[in-house]
């Protein structure tokens, strides 16, 4: 009989040694999955343009996997390009403030270190203008500044005429929760 229980024991034992293992080995492999899920790419550019403009780099990231999926020919239905999506009439804008003098055109926004020092100038823009929440800002970067502004004038999407808590279109509140959700995910991942 005590030869039985000890047997049991040891299988016990075994049991939750290869349990264990398995924890420990799904939980690494989903840490693996996510660290592929959520890349860190265009480090160089990104790095740089990110301290530049006084901007968490973990955002811009996020951002561009929102955007393109780190996809430097991505284009949108509306004509947005590269990484980050940048509209022309933004890229002109952009162009104005920070390379006037350079001989870039639309077409250089393939160019991931044209579209990130460009789409990071613009980010950190939103954020300014919108007092730091990236929710009002990551709105902005999508929809424009004339529609968050308009917003703003309502006290059903904002309490205190600066930051919105309420996103009233659907494309609008989708793209803020995508932005929120993978730097959430960047944070948890990448931060010190």
């Amino acid at each position: 009989m005590t030869r039985k229980i000890a047997k049991r024991i040891v299988w016990l034992a075994v049991f939750a040694a290869v349990i264990v293992l398995a924890v420990l080995g799904l939980r690494e492999g989903l840490h693996r999955l996510d660290l592929v899920r959520y890349p860190l790419k265009y480090t160089d550019y990104v790095e740089a343009a990110a301290a530049e403009n006084g901007v968490d780099p973990l955002l811009i990231y996020a951002v561009i996997r929102t955007e393109s999926g780190f996809d430097p020919a991505a284009e949108s239905g509306v004509g947005a390009r590269g990484l980050m999506q940048i509209t022309e009439v933004t890229f002109d804008w952009i162009k104005s403030k920070i390379a006037a003098d350079e001989d870039l055109t639309f077409d250089d926004l393939y160019d991931p270190a044209v579209n990130i020092r460009f789409g990071v100038y613009y980010f950190s823009a939103c954020l300014e203008r919108y007092h730091g929440d990236v929710s009002t800002a990551a709105a902005a970067y999508h929809s424009g500044w004339g529609t968050v502004d308009g917003l703003l004038e309502s006290s059903d999407y904002t309490a205190d005429g600066h930051i919105l808590h309420t996103f009233p279109y659907q494309q609008m509140g989708l793209y803020v929760t995508k932005i929120t959700r993978a730097y959430e995910r960047y944070q948890a991942l990448y931060e010190d």
